[in-house]
């Protein structure tokens, strides 16, 4: 497959779950990729054994060590296609009443969650308006939609990503670049694996299923098509959209 073969892809959070299938999925569709992530993104790169593929490490919510990582891709690759804003903090995340939530983990929630989008758009931003071409899409979640609870820090934090989309998309009105948004459901991945004990899981499991209209849990890669499509320039006319990716917890 070669529908990216002239693209560069941008990918933060790139090194696992879903940012890794994210990688993988682009190349094989023929698109340069950039990894862009806070843990060193050196080993996954190789095991593209000489592919066409730069990764670059970074915490999203350092806006100089941002915008040197995409001045990195520039000076690498020549140019900047797709951003994937894949990176967020969820991996350690436990479900509480919103009273008891840390600071921190409230704090860090909106700073990687929120800052971190933020700054890679900011950042890419001017080379995309430079060449009047670009495809952001940014990952929310379908618990924006539900107000789950015991889960607020998260909730909210991609509740702004999903705002951040909308408004952001208009900023680019008269260009050729689009602003959309990914909303998963629950997708099993190591962190969602590790939220709580096997049993709580267990039965968060149960509950999604028994909510999803196909009864199936969702894997990583079964978010790859929406991602790619929003990537594409067959979906030239859609932005500022949010497609949920769920099994149908969320409808109409």
């Amino acid at each position: 497959m070669s529908r990216f073969k002239d693209r560069v892809a941008v990918v933060t959070g790139g090194t696992q779950g879903l940012g890794r299938e994210y990688v993988d999925a682009f190349h094989r569709e023929g698109s340069r990729v950039a990894i862009l992530d806070i843990n060193d993104p050196s080993p996954t790169i190789a095991e593209y054994h000489g592919a066409p593929l730069v990764g670059f490490q970074v915490d999203v919510t350092d806006w100089t060590a941002v915008q040197q990582a995409i001045q990195g891709v520039i000076d690498h690759f020549g140019q900047l296609d797709v951003l994937i804003n894949n990176a967020a903090f969820y991996e350690g995340l436990t479900f509480q009443p919103f009273d008891q939530i840390s600071t921190h983990d409230w704090n860090r929630s909106m700073d990687v969650n929120v800052k971190g989008v933020w700054h890679v758009c900011s950042a890419v931003a001017p080379y995309m308006r430079e060449r009047n071409y670009g495809r952001i899409i940014n990952i929310s979640s379908n618990v924006v939609f539900m107000g789950k609870p015991n889960f607020l820090h998260y909730v909210t934090s991609k509740g702004a990503v999903w705002a951040l989309t909308n408004a952001m998309s208009r900023e680019f009105s008269d260009t050729a670049i689009t602003v959309n948004c990914i909303a998963p459901g629950y997708t099993i991945t190591s962190a969602t694996r590790g939220m709580g004990s096997s049993e709580t899981v267990r039965q968060l499991e149960k509950e999604i299923l028994q909510a999803q209209s196909i009864k199936r849990l969702i894997g990583s890669e079964d978010l790859v098509g929406a991602v790619l499509f929003l990537a594409s320039d067959e979906a030239a006319m859609v932005t500022g959209q949010t497609i949920t990716v769920d099994g149908g917890v969320i409808v109409g």
